[in-house]
């Protein structure tokens, strides 16, 4: 059950423990959306599309249809399980350039529900509630 803080609208700063995590290509061409802010605000390493750089966590989104998502979704939650001294403020990734909806993102972080350092969106909360 989910029973903790939204990510917030709006992310400028983070704490030294906190990680900001954005939906990128796969080429880690940080030029829109999140990803623009994670390159200009929080580390993210241009040339750089999966995993952690800086304060920040790449999760691809657009190479493809949400199932070319889930991997990387599968390896960000393992990798965030045993990570548990950082916080991670997932934002709405895909849901911008990428042209993904929340419902059909959400589900991709079921298994992220029960993880109390990811920090989800309200809406991918919600359209995962029913598969939770």
């Amino acid at each position: 059950m989910y029973n903790r803080d939204y990510t917030p609208e709006r992310i400028i700063e983070l704490k030294s423990n906190e990680i900001f995590v954005f939906g990128s290509n796969l080429a880690g061409a940080h030029g829109g959306g999140a990803a623009r802010l994670a390159y200009n605000r929080f580390g993210a390493v241009w040339g750089q599309g999966v995993g952690m750089q800086g304060q920040c966590y790449a999760i691809p989104t657009m190479q493809g249809g949400v199932e070319t998502i889930k991997p990387y979704v599968d390896q960000f939650i393992e990798f965030a399980s045993s990570h548990p001294e950082l916080k991670f403020f997932v934002t709405r990734i895909g849901c911008g350039i990428a042209g993904f909806t929340a419902d059909e993102i959400a589900p991709l972080f079921v298994d992220a529900i029960d993880i109390p350092n990811i920090i989800l969106p309200k809406d991918f909360v919600d359209a995962c509630g029913n598969q939770a």
